[in-house]
């Protein structure tokens, strides 16, 4: 059946609607006529038997044809009537847009669907009810495609009638069913020519229902009740049921939520919702765990359209408060139904047809954020949603499992109960937003923003336009920094995350103006050019002994503004250091010349186990007197040059190696090149902090670097610039604390 159709005071406002559209005939057939009777009293399946046999219906007697189809659940049959529907020339308004384009949702004929809104959008773009409903298929197709979130199985003991409103019982679960029960008197409903509904109990077993039990007659009275909702600390049940006592104006019995609490093993009686009303109705009752709130749905007047969610509580003297709306980020021009509060996540589950869906009613879910508000809403996708009608969906307190009802093919009857296993985190896409202003509020469009892992890695980019409002879309459960720049102004970053409940997630950046003289300092490595971020820059001014302690951002820049110089010259000792990369050194000397922003690019050489020294800094060759060992003044100038390296660096562990040529013995070459190595060692030990963090090794001629090999008395052809090249010393990096 058609959601909107259990709800009972949704079908009169449907019919109705219909009653002044019926274009003028100068006289309807007898079938026609007895049709309409038919159609008053809600006796649809008769409706459609007498509208059949009608020779020549009118557009109104088409219309209300079209709609006893959809009120019985015979959806393709109404698609097809509403297809002839509109496409006549005369009769037809806007409204059978509307209906046909959601009788093709229902059917999964989404672009065609959309098309006929489209057309409705044009004759009634003030509508309220299109304001969160725009059919767009990129989000349509997003929403179809299974990400394997869920596993759902159809229960075996589903009916061929309605079964669905499901809610947890100590130990059990209550459900609503329209199915033979064991009453002496079989009632049925003429709507839909089944028995009436009734509230009914069970065990589980691997999700599955067992032992069903009804409640019995003093809960199951002649018309409705169901569904049903129980306080698991408090032993109070809250169920709907039809108003016994009274009808509206206009002749409908209308939904009512009444209550009824277990003492001393035994039910007393019911009690009615001090809400209830003969002009509206109030039903599908979701109760906290202690009893004391309360959801419910209700068309209440004051509403925003259709049916809405309400939240109510308890006062001090146990009696219930005044109803809340739960707002317009839940509730919209159409029908928000069944909805169910899992308090532990404070997770807000619910059904609706206001929304960018898949066809019919579909299942959404809201978190309750820190200011007690519920936030932007998610629809669960496929496979809990589908084409049909999708509601009623409860989940145990560790999101893992639940039941949901549907109305989607394949069903075994009307209405069937779903179970689902949840196979990941119950989670979706949160919003990370702000704007960017200078230091005084003013927009700054064409600024640059980048959001960035927890790892620094880039994920999306954006220029801003004049509004200078930035949004992106994330994963829940993670860590973001959002970094903004703008030519002349110096960068702003924020660490954002998405582990809270706040579905949105503001993140303002400020960008100061850059001050009229100033320092730019960029870090990169030096081989792959790449911005360093997260390196530690300290820029010491030479002149009035302060220092700048920094650390880079995205771009790998940080900048220092320059107040203080001699001579129209400013002299800066840079010191740049980035883990896992040497530290360097930079005297900054630059004559003033005119304001603005002076820059310096640092390149960092990266620290590998394994590289020389040599090939990273510039080290001239190390050279001793003939036959000695001892370091001499220009052999210390550049072993001055890795003390500095060493004691900068002072995670680095270096091995020392002296090596010669081929000439003289072996042996000689292998004695006199270790005294080196070890003399060199030794002269940096004294010098740097963990001296033994360098030893010395000599190698001899054992390690040549090209073909001079001297073999006994063959002698070697090589030019002195080759023997050269293995007269050497290498500084091996063989460790990294």
């Amino acid at each position: 059946m058609k959601l909107k159709h259990i709800w009972k005071l949704l079908v009169v406002g449907i019919v109705l609607s219909c009653n002044p559209l019926i274009a003028q005939q100068a006289k309807k057939s007898l079938a026609e006529v007895k049709g309409d009777k038919f159609f008053s009293i809600y006796s649809f399946e008769k409706a459609i038997e007498k509208y059949k046999k009608a020779s020549d219906l009118s557009v109104g007697g088409l219309r209300k044809l079209a709609e006893s189809y959809a009120s019985m659940g015979r959806y393709k049959a109404a698609e097809l009537r509403y297809s002839q529907l509109v496409v006549l020339e005369d009769g037809v308004i806007a409204e059978d847009y509307y209906q046909y384009h959601y009788l093709l949702k229902m059917n999964g004929k989404y672009d065609e669907a959309s098309k006929w809104l489209s057309k409705f959008r044009e004759l009634e773009p003030n509508d309220l009810r299109i304001k969160k409903y725009n059919c767009s298929t990129d989000e349509i197709q997003t929403l179809l495609k299974d990400e394997g979130r869920y596993s759902i199985s159809n229960l075996q003991m589903n009916t061929a009638h309605q079964d669905f409103g499901v809610a947890y019982y100590n130990n059990s679960v209550l459900y609503t069913s329209s199915k033979e029960g064991t009453r002496s008197i079989k009632r049925i409903y003429n709507w839909n020519n089944q028995p009436f509904l009734d509230i009914y109990v069970a065990d589980t077993v691997n999700q599955e229902f067992t032992n069903v039990v009804s409640l019995g007659g003093k809960m199951n009275k002649k018309l409705h009740e169901g569904p049903a909702s129980y306080s698991q600390g408090g032993k109070i049940m809250a169920f709907t049921r039809n108003n016994y006592n009274g009808k509206s104006k206009d002749g409908v019995v209308k939904l009512n939520i009444f209550f009824r609490v277990l003492e001393n093993n035994a039910w007393k009686e019911s009690s009615a919702f001090y809400l209830n009303n003969d002009e509206y109705s109030v039903g599908h009752p979701c109760l906290s765990h202690d009893g004391n709130t309360m959801y419910f749905s209700s068309d209440m007047p004051g509403g925003f359209g259709g049916v809405d969610i309400y939240k109510v509580e308890k006062n001090d003297d146990g009696k219930w408060g005044a109803p809340i709306n739960l707002g317009a980020n839940i509730n919209t021009y159409h029908d928000e139904m069944f909805p169910f509060y899992e308090e532990t996540s404070a997770k807000l589950f619910f059904s609706s047809n206001g929304r960018e869906g898949l066809g019919g009613h579909d299942i959404y879910m809201s978190h309750l954020n820190s200011k007690e508000e519920f936030d932007k809403v998610y629809n669960l996708g496929t496979p809990i949603n589908s084409s049909r009608d999708d509601f009623g969906l409860i989940i145990n307190d560790e999101l893992k499992e639940g039941y949901f009802c549907s109305n989607r093919e394949g069903g075994k009857g009307d209405d069937d109960i779903y179970a689902f296993q949840v196979l990941k985190p119950l989670s979706f896409k949160k919003e990370i937003k702000g704007v960017v202003t200078d230091g005084d509020g003013m927009l700054l469009a064409e600024s640059e923003v980048l959001l960035l892992d927890a790892d620094n890695k880039e994920l999306e980019r954006l220029i801003l336009d004049s509004t200078a409002a930035f949004s992106f879309l994330v994963e829940d459960n993670q860590k973001f920094k959002v970094v903004a720049s703008k030519i002349n102004y110096d960068d702003d970053d924020k660490s954002v995350n998405t582990l809270g409940n706040e579905s949105v997630i503001t993140a303002n950046l400020i960008l100061p103006e850059k001050a009229q003289l100033s320092l730019s300092v960029q870090v990169i490595d030096k081989e792959t050019g790449e911005a360093l971020s997260a390196a530690s820059v300290v820029l010491l001014n030479n002149f009035i002994d302060e220092e700048d302690s920094l650390q880079t951002k995205l771009k790998g820049v940080v900048t220092v503004t320059l107040e203080n110089s001699v001579n129209d010259r400013i002299s800066y000792l840079v010191n740049v250091e980035k883990e896992g990369y040497l530290a360097r050194s930079i005297t900054y000397n630059k004559l003033i010349e005119e304001e603005g922003e002076m820059q310096l690019i640092v390149e960092m050489d990266k620290i590998k186990v394994g590289a020389d020294l040599t090939d990273i800094i510039e080290i001239n060759p190390i050279y001793f007197d003939l036959g000695k060992y001892n370091i001499r003044k220009d052999a210390a100038l550049e072993l001055d040059k890795i003390v500095q390296v060493m004691n900068d660096n002072p995670q680095m562990v270096i091995e020392l190696g002296a090596h010669t040529d081929c000439r003289g013995s072996a042996a000689s070459n292998e004695r006199l090149s270790n005294k080196r190595a070890v003399s060199s060692a030794n002269y940096i030990k004294k010098r740097i902090t963990n001296p033994e963090r360098i030893s010395g090794k000599g190698y001899g001629e054992s390690q040549l670097k090209n073909n001079c090999a001297c073999e006994g008395d063959i002698k070697s052809d090589c030019s002195k610039a080759e023997h050269q090249e293995n007269r050497r010393t290498e500084f091996i990096i063989i460790k990294i604390e």
